[in-house]
């Protein structure tokens, strides 16, 4: 499992702030989620308009 911000991201950047490895970036339209990302879910749980979302 990974995690994918969605085109709904509004780029708050509390995903950013919650991340513990430092797994999002700034995109030009939107967050994006790297390899570094260790699936915990804290982005997901605190995005405000859940915009991350888990992919199989």
């Amino acid at each position: 499992m990974s995690y994918i911000i969605t085109t709904e991201c509004i780029k708050c950047g509390i995903c950013v702030d919650i991340c513990p490895v430092a797994a999002i970036s700034e995109g030009e339209e939107q967050y994006i989620v790297n390899s570094a990302c260790i699936d915990c879910g804290k982005c997901a749980n605190a995005c405000p308009i859940e915009a991350i979302r888990i992919t199989k």
